[in-house]
């Protein structure tokens, strides 16, 4: 599986040197920063005027939570909570330019695998319209050198209608470009970021979905096009005429087996009815849409999680959750909604038990949120994770509250019967900290493979909002090989311990960090994008995208091998097994560390490491 892959030595002296210079780097930095969190948790104030064409005509700020627009995660229901007073916007974090200095002076870590891709791409964004975060990723099964992540991206807002982004590769995800439209923006004008992207097989379209003020006023619609590379070749459809809708996903039927092939799902939340829970199919390959069904009223209130598509069979499964009314702390509960006829017919096959929520605290600019981190409360994350189903076994991933002080931990429940039972709920997170571990995304590949991959703080003691000198989180990730029954180790998928991004554009709630990612299988790989704080822009961690993958690469049956050596001393050869590095010996001086993990224990001396790549004969 996982990682990286790099090739130099340091000297001992100057890494120790380092450390300690960013030890009292970082304990001086706490300091300022403490200071400045301290006065960000007073009451929220109006400090930028927001554009008017965000807010309905005659709009009351009064009429907010009998409108729903507290519980809603759009970004433009944020902007309105910003302008009414009720919330905050992003502001920048402490300055930290100092240790960008500090961290470009770190040799880089000594992993497998290959590094993690950036996706904005090129890098042109400057003062605080930056956040781009809340992922999907889509792919070409025809063609595995074409993958699409779509994201919220807020470079041109909100000078324009248009928070919404994606970015495009077509070498297998090796490299990305950022969309850019003849206009300096992004093609998805008059939308509002909740990414969907999908790639319709039967008709060779790539579809984006978006909450969009086009259909309805604040429906869902979006773009679509054959040559997704091309940021002028995308036109515009709608989903659905809405006036408040929220919190959509996509998902199509690319089994050519499959009695519905072709036919697509997408599901919301509308709030002009409630918030009630409602799907939309199309089954001519995106041309039309309708066969509008509501899957539960708003009594309870159910999220929509994502829909997702069983890769053998065609049934169409929708996650809901029930947040139990919201702040902090709350009950969830998962809820599966099950079709085996195309969209036509629904049923609510599965309410699973109450679990307590994550989190540490009420966000402060909507109550209705929890915020997995305090001081100030940043990250809100309700719990959502994503489904995924092959051959009638259904796993979803979630995030529940953690035992004591544990503000969360990673869970899949697994279904042999198409959704109709679960077993008890599997802990993927193995670690024995009271770190947090949130927001888990799952695939589901054609071998049967799955692979959960979760925000995970267990290699840190404390986080600090943007600032750059302060790790925090890595991407975790656990493996399983048989559909979930079993499971392999969980270790790091993400090359670095990033930094917690901070959220600096003033018409997005401070607190928001992207409140999903959507990951998905290309044939036998797994894709998976995230929101990253490791770039900085004028010296402050900020909400950046990233993407990684198991299994892929755009390249077929290649063999990678390593050898590492200490400086002045014997070779040792590593190699690649059934997608695990071994040492075929043991280096001298080195000794295996208990947790069986990739690493050897440093005893004193710098290795050297030298990748070398065995294509296959043709």
């Amino acid at each position: 599986m996982k990682k990286k892959s790099t090739s130099q030595s340091a000297f001992l002296n100057l890494r120790v040197l380092i450390g300690l210079f960013v030890v009292l780097a970082g304990v001086f930095l706490a300091l300022v920063g403490f200071g400045a969190f301290s006065a960000q948790a007073q009451k929220p104030t109006i400090t930028q005027s927001i554009n008017p064409l965000l807010l309905p005509p005659g709009f009351d700020c009064a009429q907010i939570r009998a409108l729903g627009i507290d519980k809603q995660e759009n970004l433009r229901s944020g902007a309105i909570m910003i302008f009414c007073g009720e919330a905050q916007g992003g502001t920048p974090s402490p300055a930290v330019a100092f240790s960008k200095f500090v961290q470009n002076l770190l040799p880089s870590p000594l992993a497998f695998g290959a590094a993690d891709v950036d996706l904005i791409n090129p890098q042109t964004d400057a003062g605080t319209h930056i956040t781009q975060s809340e992922t999907m990723a889509a792919a070409n099964p025809d063609n595995p050198d074409q993958i699409v992540v779509a994201y919220n991206d807020s470079r041109s807002f909100p000078n324009f209608n248009n928070i919404s982004g994606a970015s495009v590769s077509t070498d297998g995800g090796t490299t990305f470009m950022r969309l850019t439209a003849a206009t300096g923006r992004s093609p998805f004008d008059n939308t509002f970021g909740d990414p969907v992207v999908m790639y319709n097989r039967a008709s060779g379209m790539w579809f984006t979905v978006w909450l969009d003020v086009a259909c309805g006023g604040f429906g869902l619609g979006g773009y679509k096009s054959a040559t997704p590379w091309d940021a002028n070749s995308w036109s515009h459809f709608c989903v659905h005429n809405g006036s408040s809708d929220d919190r959509e996903s996509g998902a199509v039927d690319n089994n050519p087996a499959s009695p519905h092939y072709g036919n697509m799902y997408v599901s919301w939340n509308n709030f002009a009815l409630g918030g009630n829970l409602m799907v939309r199919s199309s089954t001519d390959n995106g041309a039309t849409w309708g066969n509008e069904r509501q899957l539960a009223d708003a009594n309870p209130f159910i999220r929509d999680v994502q829909v997702t598509v069983d890769l053998t069979t065609g049934d169409v499964y929708v996650a809901g959750m029930d947040e139990g009314g919201g702040g902090f702390p709350h009950n969830d509960r998962n809820l599966i909604f099950k079709s085996t006829d195309g969209g036509n017919t629904w049923a609510n096959t599965y309410t699973g038990p109450a679990f307590p929520g994550p989190g540490v605290t009420t966000c402060a600019s909507n109550s209705y949120f929890a915020c997995m981190f305090s001081g100030p409360s940043h990250w809100r994350h309700e719990g959502w994770g994503q489904p995924a189903a092959n051959n009638g076994v259904v796993n979803l991933v979630y995030a529940q509250d953690g035992a004591g002080s544990d503000p969360g931990d990673v869970y899949n429940i697994r279904s042999t019967d198409g959704g109709a039972t679960f077993g008890a709920p599997f802990k993927l997170n193995s670690d024995a900290t009271t770190r947090p571990q949130w927001q888990p995304n799952l695939s589901a590949a054609e071998d049967g493979s799955l692979l959960a991959v979760w925000y995970d703080a267990r290699e840190s003691t404390t986080c600090a909002k943007g600032n750059p000198a302060v790790p925090c989180y890595r991407m975790w990730a656990r493996k399983s090989t048989d559909n979930g029954a079993t499971w392999l180790a969980d270790m790091e998928f993400s090359d670095v311990v990033t930094p917690l991004p901070g959220q600096q554009d003033p018409n997005i709630v401070t607190e928001y960090v992207g409140d999903y990612d959507y990951s998905y299988h290309l044939l036998n790989a797994h894709l998976h994008p995230w929101v990253d704080g490791r770039v900085t822009i004028g010296g402050q961690s900020q909400q950046d995208t990233f993407f990684d993958q198991d299994g892929g690469g755009g390249g077929g049956n290649i063999a990678f091998g390593a050898r590492a050596h200490r400086a002045r001393s014997h070779n040792r050869l590593a190699t690649m097994v059934s997608g695990r590095w071994r040492h075929n010996r043991r280096p001298a001086g080195r000794r295996r560390r208990s947790d069986d993990s990739r690493r050897w224990a440093d005893s004193g001396q710098p290795w050297i490491y030298d990748w070398h790549i065995h294509l296959p004969s043709v």
